[in-house]
């Protein structure tokens, strides 16, 4: 147990100062993996309910999943507006943080707070406002809809994400190829964006996952054939409880963490060869 004497930090403070820090660390991350370790089994389950521990193992839920034409065609429409999210947030979220990044306005501050404003106003009322203006607009149930109520969701993380890579960065090396004749956009992309690429992929891993994971504003306006993949479970747990879920909520963690896994592969690369 030397090691609970040994410095934490910089600072004098050891780790066994720090020692309560680690436990209550410890059971918040069992807290949030538990409900992930129980669902995981459950899918495995032979039983027609959500059975803990399975009595039966079984796969047949996610035979169920993949003969299924229903979760299929939300599986689809999900992947397709969350790869349409992705690909509208993340440039729309990187040239605002450049922007305010870069601009000397008193007002910058101000307007940041203002776009990052989905993050803090309570999705219900944004599902709800977005529900009302599509109705007039004609946007309801349409995939341009879903991405564009989605794209306002992940472009303030989008926005975060950026503003602390360019924290990092020295822009006076823009500045010195701006100075050689380059216009801004052209030092911007030869010289910026290869230096924050990481945060960029990053950003866009964030706007699919939220898109994809999603469902308080799918369950307003989406429907039809055009229902997402996480408004159908809920309404199988609404309506009745369908195991099924248990088998798609494992293949998104794996999803998820996969992706995750990859973007931090791709970062460690970068930095090795840098």
């Amino acid at each position: 147990m030397g090691w609970l004497n040994t410095a934490a930090s910089d600072t004098q403070i050891t780790h066994g100062n720090r020692l309560w820090l680690y436990i209550v660390a410890a059971i918040i991350m069992l807290l949030l993996v538990i409900p992930t370790f129980i669902v995981i089994p459950m899918s495995f389950s032979n039983s027609q309910y959500l059975e803990f521990p399975p009595e039966v193992w079984s796969t047949r839920w996610y035979e169920e999943y993949f003969g299924s034409k229903k979760w299929m065609r939300a599986t689809v429409v999900s992947l397709k507006i969350g790869v349409l999210t992705m690909l509208v947030a993340t440039p729309l979220g990187t040239m605002a943080a450049y922007a305010l990044f870069v601009s000397r306005h008193r007002a910058a501050r101000a307007v940041f707070v203002l776009l990052i404003t989905p993050m803090i106003v309570p999705v219900i009322l944004i599902a709800i406002g977005t529900f009302y203006a599509y109705g007039r607009m004609g946007l309801n149930n349409t995939i341009s809809g879903l991405v564009l109520a989605h794209t306002a969701l992940a472009t303030p993380l989008v926005m975060i994400v950026i503003t602390a890579a360019l924290r990092s960065y020295d822009l006076n090396q823009e500045r010195v190829a701006r100075s050689l004749g380059a216009t801004r956009l052209q030092a911007f992309f030869i010289i910026t964006l290869p230096q924050i690429k990481f945060s960029v992929i990053t950003s866009a891993l964030l706007s699919f996952l939220t898109s994809f994971d999603e469902v308080i504003v799918a369950i307003f306006v989406s429907g039809g054939t055009t229902a997402t993949l996480t408004k159908h479970m809920f309404s199988a747990l609404r309506d009745f409880i369908d195991p099924t879920i248990a088998a798609i909520s494992t293949i998104m963690v794996l999803v998820s963490t996969l992706l995750l896994l990859i973007t931090q592969r791709i970062g460690t690369r970068d930095k090795s060869s840098g």
